[in-house]
């Protein structure tokens, strides 16, 4: 039988916070500034996990491979860091999750696939960074999620057995970086999602649809 959590990590974008509209904003500046019509919010939202390379992407119908992906990416990350915080906000809902966690001195930290130039500044200016026992970013480690390379240093930070951490987040590479840092996993059905197979195809531990559930899962072995 497994020992009781003891500590309780989460993904930063879609799970915690709601960044889409400045990272959806930043893309369609880009068009604007190109004289194209606005992408649909929604499509933008769901791009908001796979980061830059979703967004410009979906944005432009570019790749990685493609000519002129390079200049994009950079032009887009430049445009969301002059505004990350206009409209991003921490999710009404999980705001509670938080305050019950501090208050029963269950340690909480953060793991995202987030640039510490973007990470720090962003926890910084939502009361996200005093609050966490550690924040994690993609390049904190040589490697990014789903490598459970960020995870495990977490742990390793706030001296706590990975086996005793729950993971939170809502991409299927949390699932998958959870599970390879023996970590328990938690699926969210707020976050964004991605286009690709459905929440309930991910493996996760446990799904939720409300943030206060996971508290429901802190005593379970």
């Amino acid at each position: 039988m497994s020992a009781a959590i003891a500590a309780v990590l989460f993904d930063l974008d879609g799970t915690v916070i709601d960044s889409a509209p400045d990272l959806a904003g930043a893309a369609n500046e880009m068009r604007r500034a190109r004289g194209l019509a606005d992408s649909p919010y929604d499509r933008l939202r769901a791009m908001v996990g796979s980061g830059a390379r979703g967004l410009v992407g979906e944005a432009f119908g570019v790749g990685p491979n493609d000519a002129g992906f390079v200049e994009l990416r950079d032009e887009f990350l430049a445009r969301y860091e002059s505004r990350m915080t206009k409209e991003t906000r921490v999710f009404e809902h999980v705001e509670p999750l938080l305050k019950a966690l501090d208050s029963q001195a269950v340690p909480w930290g953060i793991v995202t696939n987030k640039a510490m130039r973007f990470a720090d500044p962003l926890a910084r200016a939502l009361g996200l960074f005093e609050r966490a026992a550690v924040v994690i970013a993609g390049d904190t480690t040589p490697h990014s999620k789903p490598h459970p390379a960020p995870l495990l240093e977490a742990a390793r930070r706030m001296q706590v057995d990975p086996a005793r951490c729950l993971y939170v987040g809502d991409d299927i590479r949390d699932v998958q970086a959870g599970h390879a840092a023996g970590m328990r996993t938690v699926a969210v059905t707020w976050g964004y999602l991605g286009l690709g197979e459905s929440i309930e195809t991910w493996g996760a531990h446990h799904t939720v649809d409300s943030a206060m559930d996971v508290l429901n899962l802190l005593s379970m072995t």
